[in-house]
């Protein structure tokens, strides 16, 4: 590639100078358990050469194309697949940590790292504070002797807390701990923390980078001495994305550019008219002006997903109900990234006497035009009898 290319062609080349097979167009998904020589005196001669293959749990040309592509979004040396997000962070922590080591880990986390975290890691003797990590001050308070590394979020995907990455990786780094941090909601398109000292970033590629919500997959990016020792951890767990996988990511990523830009456009459109909204006590999208840390999203982002949160007034059950059973662009569940506007809910804490409490929802805002989104959004509200609520 040349080095003056903008990311959007580089997602589109790189990797792919030379014609594939057949001429075809789209990369080969090479759907193999294991590579053969064609005599044992060749494989003898190949053990360990670059771009030599001998068995997918280790490697495989097709996603080797796409962790290509993926360490050019994030500016690293190299990234590598894994079967999930979650397969990514567990077989990272697992490569650096051991036992009598400490983690300091931000408190509203991904919940299945916090349980990694919390709960299992402890078991082998893993210990982790949780703070807001919102001040690098708030990491010098639970500092051990034995703290290894540091895991961020930024922003955290439920409450939509940022750390000031730079200056949590110059502190990390002069008291020699590993930094990792989650960027799947920014995405390399709008945030780099390797550019800002992040040792490694991890990604949940089943959201925006493959876009199209049929796809579990994880990644992993930064300098090559690091990857290389996590590589060998997937090796030995079996934890590495199959072939099909990394097909259906290079597929997503060549429409990442296009497909952000919209997202964006479409997330602040919906957040900006929720915020006025009589029913809404707090947006949550560091996007707006009205967030505490917008000042910090301007100088570390180039742009916003299309996830935010947000707590109601104080409302009855029943009305939370009536609200999300009339909308009708909604789907309901956990995940997010794809072209499918989604939303989940529930209530804080314990109903007062009249049979009220603040709900918290969280919403992804899809490809949908937002105007029908907001008109949706609007209809189910006055069904719900929102209008009276301040």
């Amino acid at each position: 590639m040349h080095g003056t290319d903008d990311i959007a062609t580089e997602l589109q080349h790189l990797g792919e100078e030379e014609p594939f097979p057949y001429g075809a167009v789209t990369p080969p998904i090479v759907q193999t358990s294991l590579f053969t020589a064609r005599t044992l005196r060749e494989r003898h001669a190949s053990a360990g050469m670059e771009g030599i293959y001998h068995y997918s749990r280790v490697s495989n040309p097709t996603v080797e194309l796409a962790e290509r592509k993926i360490a050019a979004l994030e500016g690293t040396e190299r990234a590598l697949l894994f079967a999930s997000g979650m397969a990514a962070i567990a077989s990272t922590l697992l490569t650096f940590l051991k036992t009598g080591d400490h983690v300091i880990c931000v408190e509203n986390a991904y919940p299945p790292t916090r349980v990694l975290l919390g709960e299992w890691l402890p078991r082998f003797g893993v210990e982790a504070s949780f703070i807001p990590g919102t001040e690098v001050a708030q990491f010098a308070d639970v500092q051990r002797p034995n703290t290894r590394l540091l895991y961020l979020e930024s922003p955290t995907s439920l409450t939509f807390q940022l750390q000031d990455l730079q200056a949590v990786a110059s502190w990390a780094r002069a008291h020699g701990m590993l930094t990792l941090c989650d960027n799947s909601w920014a995405t390399p398109l709008f945030q780099n923390p390797h550019a800002l000292g992040v040792d490694l970033v991890l990604h949940s590629a089943s959201k925006y980078l493959g876009g199209h919500s049929d796809l579990v997959a994880g990644a992993v990016a930064g300098r090559t001495e690091l990857i290389q020792q996590i590589a060998r951890t997937r090796e030995l767990l079996g934890s590495i994305l199959e072939p099909f996988g990394a097909w259906l990511l290079i597929r997503g990523l060549r429409t990442l550019p296009v497909r952000m830009q919209r997202l964006q456009q479409n997330g602040l459109q919906v957040a900006q008219w929720l915020a006025k909204q009589p029913f809404v006590a707090q947006l949550n999208h560091p996007g707006l002006p009205s967030h505490p840390q917008h000042a910090l999203a301007q100088r570390q982002m180039r742009g916003y997903g299309s996830l935010f949160s947000l707590r109601t007034q104080p409302l009855t059950d029943e009305q939370a109900y009536t609200f999300t059973d009339h909308l009708r662009l909604f789907r309901f569940g956990p995940s997010w990234g794809g072209y499918e506007s989604l939303l989940i809910g529930w209530g804080e804490g314990e109903p007062d006497s009249e049979g009220r409490r603040r709900w918290f929802f969280r919403l992804y805002i899809g490809l949908e035009h937002p105007d029908d989104l907001i008109r949706d959004l609007q209809q189910a509200a006055h069904q719900a009898g929102f209008d009276t609520l301040e």
